[in-house]
């Protein structure tokens, strides 16, 4: 039996017992199949029935292959279409494919190869409906993704993006967590005008054998449990945006499977022996140094030339003082639409000169909490829950680097949710593995039990 049973398949094939061969062979694997034996009769079959695949010889009574073609796929749901051509009408054939066609074969053909071809239309179908219903639904979700700012630089950044956006280009996005890179990446899918979806993979949340069966899939007894196919990232993020956050966690063999992918556009799902095409615009974010990390022989050097043909860098909320009230303003509609409270001269001074180690995500964390407890029309700096780490830019005789205020600031986090660290980390806003990272770059250590 058919590894996909109950695929709907046309077949308009004037030659009586070949259709017949035919029919028998697909019917037998598994698949519900109906025959017509001219191109009008199949034209109206295909505009009253619903079908995944349609065979179509070429030569045919009334309307020949093509002028079907032609006229089907101006339907709002016609079926993959794969040509039967004799050896005397290859042109034809490659018209047929111009048109639109999924594939073509020559007579006489193997049966192997119409099953084949077949499967590999079907689910070409299948994607495409299921990207449509993904991105329809993202963008009913998300919508236009806006980049609040007034800052100069952050506005330069906004334009190498609109310039960069519409391009195939893979787009590399620095900056220190939570400072927005998320969000830039869903913005240049938007302007990209890639009618795929935007799919999102968090390069830091999976193990390395898990990131390797979501980012390519896998096909079916691959591994123990593997009891159905599975459809990739890459390949589910066809004709759109794929967003591969903290790539710079890539394991070193996860990060040798992703280059060849992207150096021969194309892989092989887990256990698979079909080639799978990538059709994919490829977004990645890190904030970390990847030329700090190549150095240390940690990421590959030949990866990041492919990821970072563009380059964009966004810069610490520290340094867009100006933008802070505009992005507060941003969060208090947000979270408390025409209602919200306006902010105080002395709450935008705090907030202003406070050093934000955890960007404009702990920004939009502080006005959410203030909000939580405060009914009145005003927010005033003693609204404000910013009080665990003490401001540092912008304060006269300050010495306090950024790396120990961020060492202060999870210490401190840690400790308030009892060392919880997977509480602790999303607190923080960043993934447990990254958390761990940093507990052991600083040194950090449970407190003992009294």
């Amino acid at each position: 039996m058919s590894e996909e049973p109950g695929i709907r398949i046309l077949i308009a094939e004037d030659e009586e017992k070949l259709a017949e061969i035919l029919a028998s062979y697909l019917t037998g694997r598994g698949h519900t199949v109906r025959v017509t034996s001219d191109g009008r009769q199949a034209l109206e079959a295909m505009r009253t029935e619903s079908f995944d695949v349609a065979l179509l010889d070429i030569v045919m009574p009334e309307l020949d292959g093509l002028e079907v073609m032609r006229q089907v796929r101006e339907d709002p749901a016609p079926p993959e279409i794969i040509i039967i051509t004799g050896n005397g009408t290859i042109d034809n054939a490659i018209t047929a494919m111009k048109l639109g066609a999924y594939d073509y074969m020559t007579k006489p053909y193997r049966m192997a190869e119409i099953d084949v071809l077949v499967q590999r239309a079907w689910e070409k179908r299948q994607l495409a409906r299921e990207n449509q219903f993904l991105h329809q639904r993202l963008s009913r979700i998300d919508g236009a993704p806006i980049v609040q700012t007034r800052y100069a630089p952050m506005q330069a950044v906004l334009d190498v993006v609109e310039k960069a956006a519409p391009s195939d280009a893979p787009i590399l996005i620095t900056g220190e967590s939570g400072t927005g890179k998320d969000l830039l990446a869903r913005a240049i899918h938007h302007l990209s005008g890639r009618g795929g979806p935007f799919v999102d993979l968090n390069c830091a949340m999976l193990s390395d054998q898990n990131l390797e069966t979501e980012l390519f899939g896998y096909e079916r007894g691959a591994f123990a449990g593997a009891t159905d196919r599975k459809i990739g990232f890459l390949e589910m993020a066809t004709n759109g945006t794929l967003h591969m956050d903290e790539v710079s966690e890539l394991e070193p063999r996860m990060q040798g499977r992703l280059l060849r992918a992207l150096e021969h556009g194309s892989y092989f799902r887990t256990g698979g022996m079909q080639r799978v095409e990538i059709h994919t615009r490829l977004v990645t974010a890190t904030n970390r140094d990847l030329d700090a990390l190549v150095g240390e022989g940690k990421f590959r050097g030949d990866l990041l030339y492919r990821i970072n043909t563009v380059t964009v860098a966004l810069p610490p909320l520290r340094e867009r003082v100006v933008d802070i009230p505009l992005l507060a303003e941003h969060f208090l509609e947000r979270f408390r639409g025409s209602g919200a409270p306006a902010l105080s001269a002395d709450a935008v001074d705090m907030l202003q000169h406070y050093d934000w180690p955890g960007n404009i995500r702990e920004l939009r964390n502080v006005i959410e909490r203030a909000l939580l407890l405060h009914r009145g029309p005003v927010l005033t700096a003693g609204d404000l829950p910013i009080t665990q780490v003490k401001p540092a830019a912008g304060l006269p005789g300050s010495r306090v680097s950024l790396a120990e205020l961020e060492r202060r600031h999870i210490e401190a986090v840690l400790a308030h949710m009892g060392w919880h660290q997977g509480q602790a980390a999303e607190v923080l806003g960043i993934s447990p593995k990254t958390l761990y990272r940093k507990i052991r770059e600083y040194g950090l250590s449970r407190p003992a039990r009294s």
